[in-house]
């Protein structure tokens, strides 16, 4: 059975930063690539950062000099770094396979004020 267990989103002021953390299990998480997708209020979810298995990395344009994700293929999980935040990232943010085909979890809320 998968499961995402996202964590570590919370209420930040703008400038701020946040770690955010996802544990996968219930698919061969090494050989995976994983992505960092959020929806904010009123909007479709998207795709903000992808990480292979190999750890090549890719970014949405919103998300480059600010983000990164990593990943930790021994314990199944995979991070995003989140720096320099702006009010327009606040949304909930969720980790899934790249193409989003596994089921969701219930994502990590980040509030950033102004």
């Amino acid at each position: 059975q998968v499961l995402l267990v996202e964590s570590g989103g919370g209420l930040v002021q703008a400038g701020g930063s946040l770690r955010l953390s996802c544990a996968a299990s219930g698919f061969i998480f090494s050989i995976t690539a994983m992505g960092w997708y959020r929806q904010a209020p009123g909007k479709q979810r998207e795709l903000v950062a992808v990480i292979t298995g190999g750890g090549s990395t890719n970014y949405a344009d919103a998300a480059k000099g600010r983000f990164t994700i990593s990943r930790d293929n021994a314990k199944n999980m995979v991070y995003l770094q989140m720096n320099s935040l702006k009010p327009e990232d606040t949304a909930v943010y969720y980790c899934n396979q790249n193409g989003g085909r596994l089921t969701w979890g219930q994502g990590t809320r980040v509030t950033v004020s102004s």
